[in-house]
């Protein structure tokens, strides 16, 4: 019989597909065991509406067998079979699929289930095979036929021998090269691996002869190799179980095993959501970082299926970059099995699905904020600096979903509280009051903390770099501005108390221009009545704070800013009568003086000295006086 051939433009679908659509060549195992789903599909499903198909559904599988000698894979079914036309009909025209055509005919009707898409999805079977037999027979016909090609060169349809309906699709697979060992697709471990991987909840038991190294019978140390029929596949995933019957140690194990993570998740999110878009997802917040997580190579993303099939072992698109820790299954039957990943990029129903898993996360942490403080300080003391980062991310776009989110600690009791808590716990302020520092103890001990303490005023001590980046992006909450009491323009002072200082500082004018003569890095001298005991302080003014000038400048950039610096002197400190005696007496003095203090300035704030050697000589000279 002459070999068909197949149409041009199904010819460079088909180099398309190997080339282009399929990166990957171990997902041809995953569209081939799809099919043959598909295939027990239609049958089983023309029985409920056929009273001539007699069929008993405990009777269905899928097999996979391995000849090793003749290099051969072997996938079959006794699903619905196919005819001749069907053989050409479908295998005859790359892309033009059966399955598809049958879930559009019977679109109407319930309790239909059909995954795969057979046409482009099965040609993927030549990434590995230089050549394809499929060997099938019709349920209730007599005739069987097979299909046989090896690749674009074309095809020829015969009759065949087969004595139960159902297809055999057998893979002559390549010969290894240099760049790839296709003999790992003879290996029984390989296969049931990327069973396990790609469809292990395809809904018929797949059965594969594995073997297993036991010991001989009578012996305590001779081992045999053992062959036997099993099933390897779950067949039901967890995440389509009914929740009331699933254990947390079920969910745990799944999470261990599929993820790979010697601890327990902190949290699980098992939910179902039907309508425009129906999907299933079991979600896992972990109790630490991954062991890649602050690396570059570290990849977010869910698993996605299609109908218990892997389309896509780390899907980003379904994670905004803020939950990139979540891990988790996606499960939809609305999202097509072939689809490359720059598709996927532009579906409409994996958008409205990602949409939807954001919300539900932002939902559960909310709750649990709510429900269950000390589990979300956990989380919120592993993961807090995500939620900072999708406040200020995109110019503060995400701002509104997540300040709830967020936890500072409290001067007053040294435990995290909400933004909410703050503003129920300061009805009277004006304002939301900040400080920042490296940590707690650290800011706890700031000069400029002291007087709002003395005052039982509130503070929210910001340890994280970027907790002043999250605070300027927020701008306010509640109508409530914030407010960091190290900024010049902080000031509790009354009017009168403002005035009296105004009058302070501008008689001594000439004295702190004289100061800022030997302190070039200061743009302002000033006295201040924000200090109770200590003697100096330093202050920003402008968009950049001092906390700011250390987070950018730690950065490995070129990039160095500097903020605008105010050296605030405590106007009622016993050091101003000395410095004031200075001004009047020993003008040089004064200039050491004003070296020290903005050095003792600078330290206070965690900022280095650009002189330590002059500073420590300095102060040794006074001492010694």
């Amino acid at each position: 019989m002459a070999k068909k051939q197949f149409k041009a433009e199904s010819k460079k679908l088909m180099d398309l597909m190997i080339n282009s659509i399929y990166t990957n060549k171990e997902i041809f195992l995953r569209e081939l065991i799809s099919n043959a789903s598909d295939a027990i599909d239609k049958l089983y499903y023309n029985s409920l509406t056929d009273d001539k198909i007699s069929v008993n559904k405990k009777d269905f599988k899928i097999e996979i067998k391995i000849d090793e000698d003749k290099k051969t894979l072997t996938i079959s079914d006794n699903g619905i079979g196919m005819n001749k036309d069907d053989l050409e009909n479908n295998l005859g025209t790359i892309a033009k699929s059966g399955s598809l055509a049958f879930k559009e005919e019977n679109e109407h009707k319930k309790d239909i289930d059909i995954i795969g898409q057979f046409g482009v999805g099965f040609y993927s079977a030549f990434m590995v095979a230089d050549k394809i037999e499929v060997i099938t027979k019709a349920y209730g016909e007599k005739e069987a036929y097979s299909w046989i090609s090896s690749g674009i060169d074309g095809y020829e349809i015969k009759e065949a021998s087969k004595d139960s309906y159902g297809t055999d699709i057998i893979l002559s697979i390549k010969e290894s090269t240099e760049e790839y060992d296709y003999s790992e697709f003879l290996h029984d471990h390989k296969i049931e691996s990327l069973v396990k991987k790609y469809s292990d909840y395809i809904t018929y038991p797949i059965m594969m002869n594995v073997s297993k190294r036991e010991l001989k019978k009578g012996s305590d140390s001779e081992y045999e190799e053992k062959t036997s029929l099993e099933t390897i596949n779950d067949m039901v995933p967890l995440w389509k179980r009914n929740k009331s019957k699933i254990k947390e140690s079920d969910y745990n194990t799944f999470y261990s095993d599929k993820f790979f993570d010697y601890e327990a998740p902190l949290h699980v999110i098992h939910s179902k959501a039907e309508g425009l878009v129906s999907y299933n997802s079991l979600l896992f917040i972990p109790s630490h970082p991954a062991y890649d997580f602050y690396t570059k190579s570290y990849e977010k993303g869910l698993q996605l299926y299609s109908n218990g099939v892997l389309i896509m072992e780390k899907c980003g698109e379904l994670l905004p970059d803020y939950y990139n820790f979540v891990k988790g299954v996606v499960d939809s039957e609305d999202l097509s099995l072939n689809i490359s990943r720059e598709m996927l990029q532009q579906d409409r129903t994996l958008k409205t699905i990602a949409k939807s898993i954001e919300t539900k996360i932002t939902k559960e942490l909310t709750d649990m904020l709510r429900d269950n403080r000390e589990k979300y300080e956990s989380f919120f003391n592993t993961f807090g600096a995500n939620i900072k980062f999708g406040i200020y991310d995109q110019f503060g776009i995400n701002k509104d979903k997540l300040k709830d989110l967020l936890l500072f600690t409290s001067s007053k009791t040294k435990k995290l509280i909400t933004l909410r808590e703050y503003i129920e716990n300061n009805k009277t302020c004006k304002g939301i009051y900040y400080c920042c520092g490296e940590n707690v103890d650290k800011v706890d001990n700031l000069p400029i903390v002291e007087n709002y303490k003395d005052k039982d005023i509130e503070v929210l001590y910001c340890t994280d770099y970027v907790d002043e980046f999250v605070l300027q992006t927020l701008m306010s909450y509640e109508d409530k501005k914030f407010t960091n009491i190290a900024a010049s323009e902080s000031d509790l002072s009354t009017d009168e108390e403002k005035e009296q200082l105004n009058k302070h500082n501008e008689s001594a004018k000439e004295m702190f221009d004289l100061m800022k003569e030997s302190i070039p890095g200061v743009n302002e001298v000033r006295f201040t009545n924000k200090l109770k005991k200590h003697p100096v302080c330093l202050s920003s003014k402008g968009n950049v704070t001092i906390e700011m000038e250390k987070v950018i400048n730690a950065m490995p950039t070129d990039e160095e800013i500097n903020a605008e610096k105010i050296l605030e002197i405590n106007e009622n400190h016993k050091i101003v009568k000395k410095l004031e005696n200075l001004y009047k007496k020993d003008k040089e003095e004064l200039k050491n003086y004003s070296k020290i203090l903005y050095a003792q300035a600078r330290l206070i704030e965690g900022l280095p000295i650009d002189n330590p050697t002059e500073i420590t000589n300095l102060i040794c000279e006074e001492l010694s006086k």
